[in-house]
């Protein structure tokens, strides 16, 4: 296993702490086990920072003149692709994910590896963005960091931030629509050009039938469609999917909830109105677990007096206190090995990747182990324990299904548990109506049987507060009709729909 490149500054330790973060967060999407995911990652950030201090050597030997290149994080990214299919070949394909494996073998995989003017629109255009554009472009719309991180970071005038991100959103749409015109295509897809391009500067503009029909059918006018419209929301997307290819989707999801649990502890430089608007919001939550206190100490009274009335033949049982682990507050991907620091006097103590094992002592769902096998259920345990039998309390639980994106032949959804007692490990299951099937899945482990689908915490993942929540998401295609799941269930007790 390589040992991760030294940092030669202060700026340049600080760069690789960022993306270190990124490009484990990628390979364990990537892997099967965090132990693969920690080895590909080391191999693949050597890799990429071997290849990015090249490309800098040759612009400064080069007299000023830019090379074709990548920002460092999705250049990153693309090295762990590379480092896996390098796997693939040299027989660990093992440690890789099967459908990973599959769409290394597939022509999807080699249009990222051939003909320049045959890979996706996406990747053409950032690469030929300048750097510091298309390193400003991926973090605030790929990486979900707040624009006013991402000004303080690349140097620019926070005034103009917006002003700014929008110019680069247009020069990204103006290469993409130049590399566009220099694709190699057939007939049909040339006398949709110029309509295409129409259509997707207005966001009021309607798509006529026969280009909406074009693009259900051909990939590579719909992955122009998505990087030329900036309006709808479509531009992560078809960032994360155009550059990185095997689990975009995943990976920009991942990156999302990360740059949540950063900035859940604060967000120091939020308007003064969503601050007031956030201290309301807690006062209303403080009182409404106030009086949900008062409450239950109201009819624990009256249940004691009760009990002691004459005649009550019932005895009166102890009352099991549950003692539940915080929530899990870690980002979807820390930094499992620590990164080379520029001063060894001030570099901080190690820091585990992944958080310890619950005192439980349930296995990690990662592992990969489960996958494919019927839904045992219930796997896992809740903390809360019920009275002298010592059997498990029923878990009371509500769930969000969300359905993100939908398109010809699949879809994006989103999980959503609250949890009414402290888990410690989790398994969420549920059925499809329409034999719909599970392609991938982030934050949890996959498995189906028939319609029946199981999703099993990650490790990271595992513990949840009593009346906290779990969330997980997952692409899955469809046929004919693609109805909302039903019979959500959580650690194999009911749950209720909202």
């Amino acid at each position: 296993m390589p040992d991760l490149p030294t940092p030669k500054d202060a700026a340049e330790a600080a760069l690789f702490s960022e993306c270190w973060d990124a490009v484990l967060s990628y390979a364990d999407l990537c892997t099967s086990g965090s132990t693969a995911a920690n080895q590909l990652a080391r191999e693949a950030f050597a890799l990429g920072i071997r290849e990015a201090r090249a490309a800098e050597d040759g612009t400064a030997r080069g007299a000023g003149r830019r090379s074709s290149r990548l920002p460092r994080i999705p250049l990153l990214l693309t090295a762990v692709r590379t480092t896996a299919a390098a796997w693939e070949a040299r027989g660990q394909g093992h440690k890789l994910d099967p459908d990973l494996r599959l769409w290394l073998n597939s022509d999807k995989a080699a249009r990222y590896v051939g003909p320049p003017l045959s890979r996706p629109i996406a990747l053409r255009g950032l690469r030929d963005m300048q750097e510091p554009d298309a390193a400003l472009l991926w973090l605030a719309e790929v990486e979900a960091l707040p624009l006013h991180a991402v000004v303080r970071r690349q140097g620019l005038d926070p005034a103009a931030a917006v002003e700014e991100l929008n110019q680069v959103r247009g020069l990204f749409r103006d290469r993409c629509h130049r590399n566009h015109l220099d694709t190699p295509m057939d007939a049909e897809c040339r006398s949709y050009v110029r309509l295409l391009d129409a259509v997707t500067r207005s966001p009021a503009a309607d798509t006529p039938p026969d280009l909406s029909r074009h693009l259900a059918t051909c990939v590579e006018c719909a992955e122009a469609a998505a990087c030329l419209r900036l309006h709808g929301g479509g531009l992560p997307a078809a960032l994360a999917q155009g550059v990185i290819g095997w689990g975009g989707l995943a990976y920009l999801e991942r990156r999302r909830r990360a740059a949540e649990v950063r900035l859940g502890a604060g967000r120091p430089d939020a308007p003064d109105a969503e601050g007031a608007a956030e201290q309301v919001a807690a006062g209303r939550a403080r009182m409404l677990r106030g009086g949900m206190l008062a409450a239950a100490v109201l009819v624990s009274v009256v249940a004691l007096a009760v009990s002691m009335m004459p005649g009550d033949t019932g005895g009166s049982g102890g009352e099991n206190v549950a003692q539940g682990n915080p929530a899990d507050s870690t980002p979807v991907a820390g930094p499992g090995s620590v990164l080379p620091s520029a001063d060894p006097a001030t570099s901080a103590a190690p820091s585990s990747s992944r958080p310890a094992p619950s005192a439980s002592g349930t296995p990690s769902a990662t592992g990969g182990s489960d996958a494919g096998k019927p839904d045992p259920e219930p796997q896992g345990t809740s903390s809360a324990t019920a009275g002298a039998g010592g059997s498990e309390e029923t878990a009371a639980c509500e769930v969000t299904y969300d359905l993100v994106n939908q398109w010809p032949d699949g879809f994006q959804a989103t999980v959503t548990v609250t949890t009414a007692v402290t888990l410690d490990a989790w398994r969420v299951a549920w059925s499809f109506r329409d034999g719909q099937k599970v392609d991938q899945m982030w934050d949890a482990s996959l498995a189906q049987n028939g319609s029946r689908v199981t999703a099993t915490a990650a490790d990271y993942n595992r513990s949840v507060s009593a009346n906290g929540t779990l969330t997980f998401g997952f692409l899955a295609s469809w046929q004919n009709k693609n109805s909302a799941p039903y019979a959500f269930t959580l650690n194999g007790q009911t749950c209720t729909s909202s």
